[in-house]
C-alpha cells in the first residue's frame, strides 16, 4: 500500500479552481465572438497592457527581432530546430498510405490528408518559452498544413526578441503578438483583421487549455495541455540531489504544477525533501517553485516496483522521470505517460528544449487516452474504396441490402439494390432486402 510523506492540495480545491477558470473564459470568447477586434484590443490591454493598431509583425519587425539575438542564440535555436525537425520527418515517414484489395474487384485505402490552417500558441508570459515555436510550427510544416500562423504574448512589454526569431526560423506564415484568452479565440473564431484556423495547438495556463476545451469541435485541438506536470520515480541507484533538481526543474513553470516523487526507498524520499528545501534557497526561480511544491508537490513510497507501476500509471503524469534499476521494464510495461526520460542521463529538460522529441504533451491525465503532439496529430487519415467489378458490387450489396434493411434503412437498401439489379442482373423488388444467392458467398 503506497505511503504519502507528502500531498498536494485537495481535489475540491483544484475542482473549484477550474470551475472559475471555466467561467471566465467562457464569458471572453463569447465576447470576442461578438465583438472581433474590439474585443480582443481590450483583453490584450487589461491582461498584457498591450495594444497596436495591428498585432501581426511585419517583416521589418521579425528581422529586428532576429537582430538583437546574437550569432550563438540563432545557431543553438537552428540547433534545437534541426532535431525537432529531423524526428517529425522520420515520424512522418512511418505513416504510409494504404491499399489493399480485401475482396476480388473491392479495394480499400486511406491517405495522410495535412490539416489546411493550424494556429499554434506560443507561451511567454512569465519565461520566453521559444522551444514551444520549434515543437509546433516546424511539425506542423514537415505534415505539409499550407497555413501556420502563431500567437505569443509580449514579453516585457514588447515582442519577445527569441520567440520571434525561433517562429520566424521555424516558418510561420503570420506571427501575431498576442497572449491569452484572446490569441486562443482570435484564431479559432477569427476577427476582421485574423482568419480563423482549422486546429489548435501548443501549451499554457489554465485559461489557455480551458479556452482550448470550450473551441474543441469547432476547431481541432492538439490535447488538453494544462499546466507542466512532472512525475519521477526513482530508486536508491540515484540521490537526493538529482531525484530534487529534476522536480524543481518542472516546478519552475508555475505555481500549480505538480511535481511528484514515486520511490520504493524512504531514505531516498526523505533525503529527496531535504534536498528540495535547500535547493529552494538558492534557486533563482525558487518562489514559484516553492508555491508549486507547497500546493502540489507529492511523494509517494512504495512496497516494490510492481506497486511503483500501478501508481505511476493512476497518476497518467505529462512527464515521466525513471531512474531506476529496470529503466526498459517501466518502458515496456507503463501504460499512461505522456513522455518518458529513461535514465540519469536524461531528463526532461533536454525533451523541453532541444533533444527533438515533442514537448506539448497531455496533462490532467488525458495522457489515459492520448499523447503527445506529433506530426500525425496535423493529419487526417480519411479512407477511401472502390469497387472494379460489376461481380464484386452485386456481392457486396446483397450483403448490404440485407444488413440496412435489418436496421430499418430502407434507403439506404436502394443504394445497394440499385446495384444488385444492374450489375447482378437480379430483380429485387424495392423496398425490399436482397437474398442470398443459391451458392454460398465466401
Amino acid at each position: 500500500m503506497p505511503t504519502w510523506l507528502k500531498r498536494g492540495k485537495d481535489v475540491e480545491a483544484r475542482l473549484e479552481a477550474d470551475r472559475q477558470v471555466r467561467a471566465t473564459v467562457e464569458t471572453m470568447l463569447a465576447d470576442i465572438e461578438k465583438r472581433g477586434d474590439e474585443a480582443v484590443r481590450e483583453l490584450s490591454r487589461k491582461f498584457d497592457k498591450w495594444d497596436r493598431t495591428d498585432f501581426r509583425l511585419s517583416q521589418s519587425e521579425i528581422e529586428a527581432c532576429k537582430a538583437e539575438l546574437s550569432e550563438q542564440d540563432l545557431a543553438d535555436i537552428e540547433f534545437a530546430q534541426a532535431q525537432v525537425r529531423n524526428f517529425a520527418e522520420k515520424q512522418k515517414a512511418t505513416m504510409l498510405d494504404l491499399e489493399v484489395e480485401t475482396l476480388p474487384g473491392v479495394i480499400l485505402g486511406h491517405k495522410h490528408v495535412p490539416i489546411s490552417a493550424v494556429g499554434c500558441y506560443v507561451p511567454g508570459g512569465k519565461y520566453p518559452l521559444l522551444a514551444s515555436a520549434h515543437m509546433s510550427v516546424i511539425t506542423a510544416k514537415v505534415a505539409g498544413c499550407e497555413r501556420v500562423i502563431t500567437c505569443a504574448p509580449p514579453f516585457g512589454g514588447r515582442p519577445a526578441p527569441a520567440i520571434v526569431a525561433a517562429q520566424a526560423m521555424a516558418g510561420a506564415d503570420e506571427i501575431y503578438v498576442l497572449g491569452g484568452i484572446q490569441a486562443i479565440g482570435a484564431m479559432a473564431i477569427g476577427t476582421e483583421s485574423i482568419d480563423p484556423v482549422d486546429m489548435l495547438v501548443g501549451p499554457g495556463n489554465a485559461f489557455v487549455a480551458e479556452a482550448k476545451r470550450q473551441l474543441y469541435g469547432r476547431v481541432g485541438i492538439d490535447l488538453f495541455a494544462g499546466p507542466t506536470e512532472t512525475l519521477v520515480i526513482a530508486d536508491e541507484t540515484v540521490d537526493g540531489e538529482i531525484c530534487a533538481t529534476d522536480l524543481l526543474g518542472q516546478a519552475e513553470h508555475g505555481p500549480t504544477s505538480p511535481a511528484i516523487l514515486l520511490t520504493n526507498s524512504e531514505k531516498l524520499a526523505r533525503d529527496t525533501m531535504a534536498e528540495i528545501e535547500r535547493l529552494l534557497e538558492i534557486l533563482p526561480t525558487g518562489e514559484v517553485a516553492q508555491q508549486a511544491w507547497q500546493d502540489f508537490g507529492e511523494v509517494i513510497v512504495c512496497e516494490d516496483y510492481d506497486e511503483m507501476l500501478a501508481e505511476a500509471d493512476r497518476i497518467a503524469s505529462e512527464h515521466v522521470q525513471v531512474m531506476t534499476d529496470r529503466d526498459m521494464w517501466f518502458r515496456d510495461n507503463m501504460r499512461n505517460y505522456g513522455a518518458l526520460f529513461l535514465g540519469p542521463r536524461t531528463n526532461v529538460a533536454y525533451g523541453d528544449k532541444v533533444i527533438g522529441t515533442n514537448h506539448t504533451l497531455p496533462t490532467m491525465k488525458a495522457a489515459r487516452y492520448t499523447g503527445g503532439l506529433w506530426v500525425g496529430k496535423f493529419m487526417k487519415t480519411c479512407t477511401w474504396q472502390t469497387v472494379t467489378s460489376d461481380e464484386a458490387s452485386a456481392m457486396i450489396g446483397e450483403y448490404g441490402s440485407r444488413l440496412a434493411m435489418l436496421e430499418g434503412f430502407v434507403g439506404h437498401a436502394e443504394q445497394a439494390n440499385v446495384r444488385v439489379r444492374r450489375y447482378g442482373g437480379r430483380n429485387v423488388p424495392y423496398g425490399t432486402a436482397a437474398g442470398p444467392r443459391t451458392e454460398a458467398v465466401k
